[in-house]
């Protein structure tokens, strides 16, 4: 079988990336509202796997939106490049709290040695705002600022920032509503994949065919 090179794997990963990883995030609400007790079990345990697999693939859909940015130079370039290692961070943030779900779940017996084990961990100094508040959000505020600069550049449609901004409106509004924070950021993100795959030069064809406005790329 003959190896596909490195730069048409990444193509592919990142084209999944954009529509695996809210479904993901669907799987994961899902399977928590299956779950009254919340742990630990089967369903704590898949869900959070779910949960990790998710994360990791938004992991690659930030970098795609960054791709998604260029041709750019100067503070536009160093913008969407902030906002992409924020964004990276809260990924780790996220997948370290993911993992730290799961151990929880396998160590304890039922929901209160869970909740023990929560605060012998969350007592240690930092970890608090490392990776269970300030961490999370860096991931959310990473997103949204990739989204509205393209937006801003005119390179995808205002809309698609509106509906990133309200699928995390109601993740914070409360975990039960998960799954329809995931819909909405399926609905923003996924039809991305294809020219956050494609090298700039690509994108830049694309924008200049006959079919595109002449004032630049069509909103997507």
């Amino acid at each position: 079988m003959t190896n596909r090179p490195w730069g048409t794997r990444r193509t592919a990963m990142t084209r999944t990336a954009f529509i695996a990883a809210p479904l993901c995030m669907l799987a994961y609400g899902a399977i928590r509202l299956s779950d009254p007790d919340h742990g630990p079990g089967p369903a704590w345990t898949s869900g959070h796997v779910a949960l990790i697999t998710g994360v990791l693939l938004f992991g690659a859909v930030l970098p795609g939106l960054l791709r998604l940015s260029e041709p750019t130079a100067g503070a536009a370039r160093l913008s969407a490049r902030t906002a992409t290692l924020l964004g990276l961070v809260g990924v780790a943030a996220v997948t370290v709290q993911g993992v730290i779900d799961i151990v929880v779940g396998f160590r304890a017996d039922d929901r209160a040695g869970m909740n023990r084990l929560y605060e012998e961990i969350q007592s240690h100094p930092g970890v608090l705002p490392a990776v269970y508040t300030v961490g999370p959000m860096l991931f959310y505020v990473g997103l949204l600022w990739l989204v509205v600069q393209l937006a801003v550049q005119g390179r995808i449609g205002a809309w698609r920032p509106v509906l990133v901004t309200l699928g995390i409106a109601v993740a914070a509004a409360g975990l039960d509503l998960i799954p329809l924070s995931a819909l909405l950021f399926c609905a923003a993100l996924s039809p991305l994949g294809r020219d956050a795959s494609a090298s700039p030069a690509t994108r830049v064809q694309r924008s200049q065919s006959p079919a595109a406005p002449a004032s630049g790329p069509r909103p997507m």
